[in-house]
C-alpha cells in the first residue's frame, strides 16, 4: 500500500529529480561539459563515449530486440557507472533507462531545477575554495583532474579540515562505480561525517520514497570511500574497467595545474601512482556518520536533517540487484502498483511500456534476459 498522503502530494517535487546534490548536478551535466572540452577541478569525467553508435541514441525498441546479444553496459557504451545511475534505479529503473535512451526529454521545468540547485551548491563550494576551469582534450585529462582533486584534499582531511566534492571510485559487485561526495568534515566528537546536501523546490521535506533513494546514495558513497582508504580499490581494477592509457601525455593545461599544486608529473600513470600511495599512507579513517541535509532553493533555509544508519548487507544486496540489469541478467523494471503515483511527474509516461502493460514490459518487445550464473 502507498504511504498515507504520498499519492495525493505527488508533484514535480516527488519526481526523484528535484533533490539534487552537488555530485548529481555534476554528473548530469558531465557529458555536456566533455563536449565543450573543459572541466572544473571539482568535476568528474564522462563514463561513456556517446549514448549510441555514430552519435545517435539507440531506439528503445531496437535495444529490446537486442538484449540477448548486448548487455546495457555494452549497448550504452559504458565503461563504468555513476553512483546516481544506481540511485535512479532505486526510484524507478525504467525511468532511468528511458533517460539513457531518450536524453532529449528534459523539460524546461527540470532544467530550471538544475539551475536553481546549482547556484546553492556553487555558493557552498566557494565558501571553502575557488573553482578553476581546466581545458581538457582526453579522458585521461578528465581522470587527471579527479586525481589532482583527491591529492589536494587528502592533507585537509588529515588535518581534520572540511572538504567538498571528493571524488570516489571503486569496483562493486563486478561493476566500476564513480561518484562525488558532497562534503566531508569532522564532528565535535572527532568522527568523520559525510554530509549530503539536497535542495528542494518547495519548503517541505521529501516523501519517504525520495528519502530511501537519498539514504542509499550516501550509504554507497561510504562503502566506496571506505574501500579506497582501506586499500581495497586497486590500480589494476581501475585500469581494467576504465581502459585508460596511463602512458598518454597529459594536456598542457592539466600539467600546468599539476605543477601549481606541487606535483611533477607527465602522465596519468604518474598521478595514479601518487593517488594510491597517498591513500595508503594517509591513515584516513572510514566514515563514521552519514547525514542528509535538505535546503529550500529559494530561501536557502535548512528544512531538516537526517542521520542515516549504514547497513552494509542491505547496500550490497541492492547493488547486486541493480547491477544485474546493467550486465544483462534481467529486464528493466518499472515501479510497483503501490508507487504508481511516481508516474504522474515522469517525462516518459506517454511512452512507458511498463505502464501500458500494467506492470510488465510489452510482450511483443519483451527481451530474453540472460540467466543469472
Amino acid at each position: 500500500m502507498a504511504e498515507t498522503g504520498e499519492e495525493e502530494t505527488a508533484s514535480a517535487e516527488a519526481s526523484g529529480f528535484s533533490d539534487l546534490s552537488d555530485s548529481e548536478l555534476v554528473e548530469f551535466l558531465d557529458l555536456e561539459e566533455a563536449k565543450e572540452s573543459a572541466v572544473s577541478l571539482s568535476e568528474p569525467g564522462p563514463s561513456s563515449e556517446l549514448p549510441g553508435k555514430d552519435d545517435k541514441p539507440v531506439s528503445l525498441q531496437n535495444w529490446k530486440h537486442g538484449l540477448d546479444v548486448l548487455s546495457p553496459m555494452e549497448r550504452f557504451h559504458l565503461k563504468y557507472l555513476y553512483v546516481t545511475d544506481l540511485c535512479s534505479q532505486n526510484w524507478c529503473e525504467l525511468q532511468m533507462v528511458y533517460g539513457k535512451e531518450l536524453p532529449g526529454f528534459l523539460t524546461p521545468e527540470k532544467a530550471a531545477v538544475l539551475d536553481s540547485g546549482a547556484s546553492i551548491h556553487l555558493a557552498k563550494e566557494l565558501e571553502l575554495h575557488d573553482l578553476v576551469t581546466v581545458p581538457i582534450t582526453t579522458k585521461e585529462d578528465a581522470w587527471a583532474i579527479k586525481f589532482l582533486n583527491i591529492l589536494s584534499m587528502i592533507p585537509t582531511l588529515q588535518s581534520e579540515g572540511r572538504i567538498r566534492e571528493f571524488p570516489v571510485f571503486g569496483e562493486v559487485e563486478g561493476v566500476f562505480l564513480v561518484g562525488v561526495i558532497d562534503e566531508l568534515h569532522y564532528t565535535s566528537k572527532g568522527e568523520l561525517e559525510l554530509a549530503e546536501l539536497k535542495t528542494r523546490r518547495r519548503p517541505v521535506l521529501p516523501l519517504s520514497a525520495q528519502r530511501k533513494k537519498d539514504c542509499f546514495q550516501v550509504s554507497l558513497y561510504k562503502y566506496i570511500f571506505d574501500a579506497m582508504v582501506q586499500g581495497k580499490v586497486t590500480p589494476a581494477s581501475l585500469i581494467h574497467h576504465t581502459q585508460l592509457c596511463l602512458d598518454k601525455p597529459l594536456g598542457p593545461s592539466v600539467l600546468r595545474h599539476a605543477r601549481q599544486g606541487g606535483f611533477s608529473v607527465k602522465s596519468l600513470g604518474d598521478l595514479m601512482e601518487l593517488v594510491f600511495l597517498s591513500l595508503t599512507l594517509s591513515d584516513l579513517p572510514a566514515i563514521d556518520t552519514l547525514k542528509l541535509e535538505y535546503i529550500h532553493q529559494e530561501t536557502a533555509t535548512v528544512l531538516g536533517t537526517e542521520i542515516v544508519a549504514f547497513e552494509e548487507k542491505e547496500v550490497k544486496s541492492k547493488v547486486r540487484h541493480y547491477v544485474a540489469y546493467w550486465t544483462g541478467h534481467r529486464d528493466p523494471q518499472g515501479v510497483d502498483v503501490e508507487e504508481a503515483w511516481k508516474c504522474r511527474t515522469c517525462d516518459y509516461v506517454d511512452v512507458c511500456e511498463w505502464r501500458r502493460g500494467r506492470g510488465a514490459l510489452s510482450s511483443s518487445l519483451e527481451p530474453k534476459a540472460k540467466e543469472l550464473k
